[in-house]
């Protein structure tokens, strides 16, 4: 099909979009903790089930992920891809259907659970578009894959269906496509050939020292001053180590030590999350945090040679360029001048490609904007997009409902048709 075919295509089926707009609002109420996805993953299953569409659902891979897959003659074989967990964060964004969950993590430890990322649009505009590309079976052949992905946050849920024999389960794909909400204009969609996503790497970095009374510091190593300066030297890493022209992040979002004010602890953790986007660079980083940290224990005084666990690891996004190229073309027909062709390569990261890259197969990936458009043009006139339009992981994150749901479902749709042609 070409472009304007599909944009007639689409223009001429829909779905109930209130239903919808309620489920977003369900999900958004009942977020999950990666690899603990249960109840999100049952109801996705449970509402591809119930479209009597002729889809094929398989459970329980990796964790709590899930495929639909809907066979519709010959041609290509297309993957569509959605995230599914939530972060430890208290929402604060008033919103009628907040989340006023709690869970326990990985470490046993009980937190707020907040949607602070938008996988729960994520989550709603696949099923959207899983109902209206079935509705328009009759003109499209090939087989269809909605995929639901548990533990990305964490980094592993990609990884750990295609080791659960994803497969195995389900046909291999001959294009993996997945998309992300962004803080962004409502209706606006970007995309870019090549690098669109960062490589990112964290670590947790235990550092030991010699706890005591607070009233004798002279008898103990304080792991705290000694953790305060490896955050600040880690600070130089990116400023005088790493080319300008260049990208790198350094971020230490966690530095935890002591339970109360008298006592010296024996240990601190420092928890340290790294973006990259070359591999040079990012091999000079990490070769930089494990020499910082090294010196500066040494220089305190540590007890014991510091421990540095890496905790996750997300390749880099890379779009292919056959393929992104058709992407492209069916998005500028149908989003006009709402279509940027050449968005910014991000600083996030994500580990959808997995499901391509596992198979030697071709992916391409996008952003769709989630930002009220009055609140983001105020922000933009007063110079103020940084400080007023919430970014993901923030406490204040929460997507407009429309057209940001309209948009994500419509993206979806126009990219897995673009590919699903009749003989």
């Amino acid at each position: 099909m070409v472009p304007q075919d599909l944009t007639s295509l689409l223009r001429s089926t829909t779905v109930d979009f209130d239903f919808y707009e309620a489920l977003y609002k369900h999900f958004h109420s009942q977020p999950e903790l990666s690899c603990q996805e249960s109840q999100t993953a049952a109801k996705s299953a449970s509402l591809l089930r119930s479209l009597n569409a002729g889809y094929e659902v398989q459970t329980s891979i990796g964790g709590y992920g899930l495929a639909g897959v809907l066979k519709n003659g010959d041609g290509k074989t297309v993957l569509l891809r959605a995230d599914m967990d939530a972060l430890p964060v208290k929402e604060d964004t008033g919103l009628e259907y907040s989340s006023k969950v709690k869970m326990r993590d990985n470490d046993d430890i009980v937190k707020p659970v907040m949607h602070a990322c938008g996988h729960d649009f994520h989550v709603t505009a696949l099923l959207a578009a899983a109902e209206r590309l079935a509705k328009m079976k009759e003109s499209w052949s090939g087989t269809l894959i909605v995929l639901f992905q548990p533990n990305e946050e964490r980094a592993g849920g990609a990884q750990a269906m295609v080791d659960d024999g994803l497969y195995d389960k389900i046909p291999i794909p001959d294009i993996v496509l997945g998309q992300h909400v962004m803080p962004q204009r409502t209706g606006y969609v970007g995309c870019r050939i090549g690098n669109i996503m960062s490589e990112a790497d964290s670590f947790k970095i235990t550092l030991y020292g010699r706890g005591g009374h607070g009233s004798m510091p002279h008898r103990t190593v304080d792991p705290v001053v000694m953790a305060a300066s490896v955050v600040m030297k880690l600070q130089t890493v990116v400023s005088r180590e790493v080319d300008p022209d260049q990208f790198a992040v350094l971020t230490v979002g966690s530095l935890q030590a002591g339970q109360t004010e008298n006592i010296i602890s024996d240990r601190a953790e420092v928890r340290v999350n790294v973006r990259t986007q070359n591999h040079e660079v990012r091999n000079k980083v990490l070769a930089a945090i494990r020499r910082i940290v090294k010196g500066e224990c040494e220089a305190s005084g540590a007890t014991e040679a510091p421990l540095i666990e890496n905790t996750t690891k997300f390749p880099s996004s890379v779009n292919d360029e056959a393929v992104t190229k058709d992407v492209h073309r069916s998005f500028e027909a149908f989003f006009g001048n709402q279509f940027d062709p050449n968005t910014p390569c991000s600083t996030a990261s994500e580990d959808y490609s997995i499901l391509g890259s596992s198979q030697g197969k071709p992916c391409c990936f996008w952003f769709f904007g989630g930002t009220d458009e009055k609140a983001w043009d105020d922000a933009e006139k007063k110079g103020r997009l940084a400080e007023d339009v919430p970014v993901n992981h923030s406490p204040f994150f929460a997507p407009v409902i429309q057209p940001t749901l309209c948009t994500g479902v419509d993206a979806l749709c126009l990219a897995a048709l673009t590919f699903l042609k009749k003989p």
